[in-house]
């Protein structure tokens, strides 16, 4: 038991026992004072102190992390590789044809050495939105082109344009022959067109389009060029619709290959319509006799000269009843802009071009100069040694 202290005074005094001028201090007091200002005890361990929530979302978080930390390294490789060389040894044509899906074009791509890997180009299409807007046609990819690339190019439709040329005063026969002997094209033709509804150019296509759309641009472009070049007609023509126009045009065009001919040759058929002269045409009276088929085979004989045919313009007055080629737009812008001249006449010169004439005298003369260079012609061909 502790002993009591005493004080100066010899009072005796318990230490922890004592109260001061405001207040008596007590241990008790003390106690409950420093239980007041401490800090709580920390809990007996932080995992057993979560609740399951807390570390079931602990939980997701992580693997979320680490889900994101993967997915970003599949598609930076994924990335490399869909930009990196592809496996093309050289440079390939291949051709996507109408109605593929993107699973047939990965496959045909595939199969043609063009990519090698086919989950990554259809994630590609995907990601980049390109699923339905792959095109068809026939597409050259070069050497180790990459997968970006080949996407690209099916995306904007770049493939190979192929050309095909339909001469100006071919028939609408010839011209259905020659598209019908294309090997690119799709199709065949059966229907010829009517005479004069083809406009001759040269067009551009991609593998596997149909003969039947070329013919429709051309009969579409024919219709626009003869619109356009009969709106800017001379108002002293002796032509009153836009088909005479090109009845006329095909004409001029069988009449002369040379394009600085055409305003010419053109003048001397407008100026004989103006006299009421018979235009006296060598073609349409071979297109009498054969029609579409172009060509005679032989020459013009004075009795086919009085063939008894619609399109004999030694015979009939005026025009014939309808185009005998189908010309182009040169030809046209002849007809209705033609050069100003007197000629009635002109007969080939033996340069590949026309001699022209005002009057029948200087005509003769011409016709005799013509029939000389043919009786030469026959003469030095006739000297020629023989091929054995």
């Amino acid at each position: 038991m502790a002993q009591s202290g005493r004080d100066d005074n010899g009072t005796g005094y318990d230490p922890l026992d004592f109260q001061s001028e405001d207040r008596r201090y007590s241990p008790r007091s003390a106690r409950q004072s420093l239980q007041s200002v401490a800090p709580p005890p920390p809990p007996a361990g932080n995992q057993r102190g979560r609740s399951p929530v807390v570390r079931l979302l602990n939980f997701i978080f992580m693997f979320s992390i680490v889900l994101l930390i993967v997915f970003a390294g599949m598609l930076y490789y994924g990335k490399t590789i869909y930009e990196a060389d592809g496996p093309l040894p050289s440079a390939k044509a291949v051709l996507i044809e109408r109605g593929m899906n993107v699973q047939s074009i990965a496959n045909l791509l595939d199969e043609s050495g063009v990519i090698d890997n086919k989950v990554l180009f259809l994630a590609s299409v995907r990601i980049s939105d390109a699923h339905g807007k792959l095109k068809a046609g026939e597409y050259l990819f070069e050497e180790n082109v990459s997968m970006d690339i080949v996407v690209s190019k099916l995306v904007e439709g770049k493939s190979i344009l192929h050309s095909i040329t339909l001469p100006e005063g071919r028939t609408s026969q010839q011209i259905v022959e020659i598209l019908n002997k294309d090997t690119v094209l799709g199709g065949i033709i059966e229907t010829v067109p009517p005479e004069g509804t083809l406009l001759p150019e040269t067009y551009k296509f991609t593998r596997g389009d149909n003969r039947g759309q070329i013919l429709a641009r051309m009969r579409a472009s024919r219709d626009k060029i003869v619109a356009d070049v009969w709106s800017r007609r001379s108002p002293d023509l002796p032509i009153s619709t836009p088909e005479e126009m090109v009845i006329l045009a095909s004409i001029v065009e069988k009449e002369t290959g040379l394009a600085d001919e055409r305003p010419r040759v053109a003048s001397v058929f407008i100026n004989r319509l103006k006299k009421g002269m018979r235009l006296q045409t060598d073609p349409t009276v071979i297109y009498g006799l054969v029609g579409g088929a172009g060509s005679l085979g032989r020459s013009i004989t004075r009795s086919d000269l009085r063939s008894d045919t619609p399109y004999n313009t030694y015979v009939i007055n005026g025009l014939p009843p309808g185009p005998i080629a189908n010309p182009g737009r040169a030809a046209l812008e002849a007809v209705i802009n033609p050069a100003k001249t007197k000629d009635l006449y002109f007969v080939a010169d033996g340069s590949g071009g026309h001699a022209f004439a005002e009057t029948l005298e200087q005509h003769n003369a011409n016709v005799r100069n013509w029939r000389q260079v043919e009786k030469d012609r026959a003469a030095e061909k006739a000297q020629e040694p023989s091929a054995n």
